[in-house]
């Protein structure tokens, strides 16, 4: 297999292109990646652990994206492996990067597959945990504005280079306000179920011929679904 198709049967990701973005700067091996990233916050967009960053760099060195250049030993230190990209990384790196940026792909969050199994709370529960969670995404909002308006202070980071935070903060307002609105619909009435009204929403649909879901029982009221 070529180092071209074994480049195009990898798939890409947000911790390798980062990898490939970083080599593009200047040769480094894996630790110094990760300082950087680390340094300049990415680990807040880039899911950044030593036990995924090493895999990494291996499966782009191995699909000829990335070479090394040299070892070096600092002090008592273990032998640290310095990577370079090569020009096929290059022309991959952004390759991935306008495919990430034009192509609006499923990435599965958790939190839409909890709320498609709201039934098994009742609309208490469930408007409880929303509450909840409400609190929490009211500390990330001040965290994330916190750091932003911090670096915008302190060294005048132009919003090119704060854009991924920006989104960030945007994202995280917009849920909040579409929990909020979920919660007071909750609590007005205007959204709320219990076992007998799913159970007879199921059987009239099932009735008008549609395949339904498996429907669980809220488990407050009836244990665990079966």
């Amino acid at each position: 297999m070529t180092s071209r198709s074994r480049a195009s049967a990898l798939r890409p990701s947000p911790l390798t292109l980062m990898v490939l973005v970083l080599l593009a700067e200047a040769p480094m091996h894996p630790y110094e990646m990760q300082r950087v990233m680390q340094a300049r916050g990415k680990d807040t967009v880039v899911r950044v652990q030593r036990g995924s960053l090493y895999p990494a760099v291996e499966r782009l060195a191995a699909a000829g994206l990335i070479e090394p250049m040299e070892t070096e030993r600092a002090g008592r230190r273990p032998e640290r492996t310095v990577y370079r990209l090569t020009d096929e990384g290059r022309d991959t790196a952004e390759l991935w990067l306008t495919g990430m940026l034009r192509e609006v792909r499923n990435e599965f969050p958790e939190f839409a597959a909890a709320l498609s199994f709201l039934p098994l709370l009742s609309a208490a529960e469930a408007r409880s945990e929303l509450m909840a969670r409400l609190v929490q995404l009211g500390k990330s909002i001040a965290a994330v504005r916190s750091v932003t308006d911090g670096l915008t202070a302190q060294y005048q980071f132009p919003r090119l280079f704060l854009i991924e935070t920006e989104y960030q903060l945007a994202m995280l307002e917009a849920e909040h306000a579409w929990v909020s609105g979920v919660v007071e619909d909750i609590a007005s009435g205007r959204l709320t179920w219990d076992a007998e009204q799913i159970r007879a929403w199921a059987d009239g649909v099932a009735r008008g011929g549609a395949l339904v879901p498996g429907i669980p029982r809220p488990m407050s009221e009836n244990g665990p679904p079966r």
